[in-house]
């Protein structure tokens, strides 16, 4: 019993830490309440139509690289992918459109010629971006900030002495601001905050490492869409002998004093030497820790945004558009102060993410699949059956705007997803993305640690703790637990 491990949640945090457990020599058993693995990363189709249903954007390969030599899995099928030229394609009402090529020189030249910023204030802020990051990552990122091993790493001191320059106390608003004079690329910048469910006006300027994840480590396209994430997953975790259970809901985390002894499915009890939760840490407390107190932090602290998302079958193909696009809002401080206030805003920023670009076979020849995704208040107080088609008709004027052409006649398949709908679907508390929001500069140290003293053999991985929401992200935390157990 000593050996056996029990992992709640198949997501792609869950999934990393069995195959790290696994990798161990542990027996591994995974539970999932729903029927297929990979929690809001998963594929589903429309008609001729094939949709990744969640996140869209893919970095830091190499940390599903890194799994794939600890699986030892060579004779498994390759996980591929490819590096994207262009990260995303800009629009606005003004007419303004441009691409943001990941070569940074290119990048500059074309913000220079399209909107007059000199390329010297592009390279300033890539290059402030990478020396927060060389600063602070591995320690926010990389390593528990709940122990005091980290905390006496010669990085750390480096970074402490830093601390005026990495912009702790002022907004990513103002420090892009200081950036740059033009609105729009100050905008541009902004929006790097939306990657955490955060808002540019509030959240600290530290943030602005996430530029040097693109522009840096690169973006990319796994071969056959995102869901290939999960995919390859999976069969590295089956590979080294893990165990799944899908349709299968953990009812309670068993506890004797202080110690975890097992999980409870259903009416059968069954014991484990450690349990790992991927489930979203309030729920993790709320329903299988009922009878142990909920810390106040995570009642307590401020949730990121969620989505509202139009997956819809075009029956065309718009050759503007790219794998990413952003169609900005002209009153970006108003979105987000709605945003806060837990009301859509009248003129959204529109993300659309068209795989089919990239992949062809997810779309009939001449058509795309468009997931059109707006920022949305956590499921609190929306009602969302009224809201949903008011945002698809404010959306739908927007893009026809600035396309110059209808688009809703050109929908031949739809399918929505919204807040009340993520929750009940991921058990992500509110709906909210990314678990709990960075509008706050001690943000990453409120953030449930992946190890508690409430408990001797519990630990927790995913995007509801540190250290914090997103692909990358999440496969850091299964990687942090594998650390704590074993260092």
């Amino acid at each position: 019993m000593d050996k056996k491990i029990g992992i709640i949640g198949a997501g792609v945090a869950g999934l990393a830490a069995a195959i790290r457990m696994a990798a161990r020599g542990y027996s591994v058993d995974v539970f999932e309440k729903n029927e297929y693995p990979g929690g809001k990363l998963t594929a589903f189709r429309l008609g001729d139509f094939r949709f990744d249903a969640g996140p869209s954007l893919f970095t830091m390969p190499h940390y599903i690289d890194e799994l794939t030599k600890i699986a030892g899995a060579s004779d498994l099928p390759p996980f591929t992918y490819q590096r994207l030229e262009t990260i995303c394609h800009y629009f606005w009402e003004d007419g303004t459109r441009f691409p943001a090529f990941a070569d940074p020189v290119r990048f500059s030249r074309v913000v220079q010629q399209e909107l007059g910023v000199p390329a010297a204030d592009i390279f300033r802020a890539l290059e402030d971006s990478r020396r927060k990051y060389e600063l602070t990552g591995r320690i926010f990122l990389e390593k528990s900030l709940h122990r005091a091993k980290t905390w006496l790493h010669q990085d750390v001191l480096r970074a402490l002495w830093q601390i005026p320059s990495l912009d702790l106390f002022q907004s990513m608003h103002a420090a892009n601001s200081r950036y740059f004079k033009h609105p729009k690329m100050v905008q541009l910048f902004d929006r790097y905050a939306t990657y955490n469910g955060s808002n540019p006006y509030h959240a600290p300027g530290l943030l602005n490492i996430i530029p040097h994840f693109e522009y840096s480590f690169g973006a990319y396209f796994p071969t056959g869409g995102m869901h290939q994430i999960t995919e390859h997953l999976v069969r590295l975790a089956k590979h080294l002998g893990v165990n799944f259970h899908f349709g299968q809901q953990v009812d309670r985390i068993l506890v004797e004093k202080r110690r975890i002894k097992g999980i409870q499915v259903g009416q059968e009890k069954i014991p484990y030497s450690t349990v790992i939760s991927n489930m979203d840490v309030f729920f993790t407390y709320q329903r299988l820790l009922a009878d142990h107190p909920m810390p106040k932090n995570i009642k307590n602290q401020e949730k990121s945004t969620s989505a509202l998302i139009f997956y819809w079958g075009i029956q065309q193909q718009f050759p503007e558009l790219d794998l990413h696009n952003i169609f900005f809002s002209d009153h970006y401080q108003r979105e987000f102060a709605n945003l806060r206030k837990g009301v859509l805003d009248e003129d959204p920023t529109v993300y659309i993410n068209i795989s089919s670009k990239l992949a062809p076979q997810d779309a009939p020849r001449g058509a795309e699949n468009w997931f059109v995704m707006i920022n949305a208040p956590y499921a609190q107080g929306v009602d969302w059956e009224e809201a949903v088609p008011k945002a698809k008709i404010t959306i739908l004027r927007k893009l026809e705007r600035i396309l110059g052409q209808r688009v809703e006649p050109l929908i031949v398949e739809e399918t929505v997803l919204h807040p009340a709908l993520i929750e009940s679907r991921t058990a992500s508390h509110l709906g909210a993305l990314y678990g709990s929001s960075s509008n706050n500069r001690m943000a990453a140290f409120l953030r449930h640690p992946n190890q508690t003293r409430a408990f001797e053999n519990l630990y927790f991985c995913g995007g509801s703790v540190h250290p914090g929401g997103g692909i990358p992200l999440c496969l850091l935390s299964a990687r942090i637990v594998d650390e704590i157990m074993h260092s």
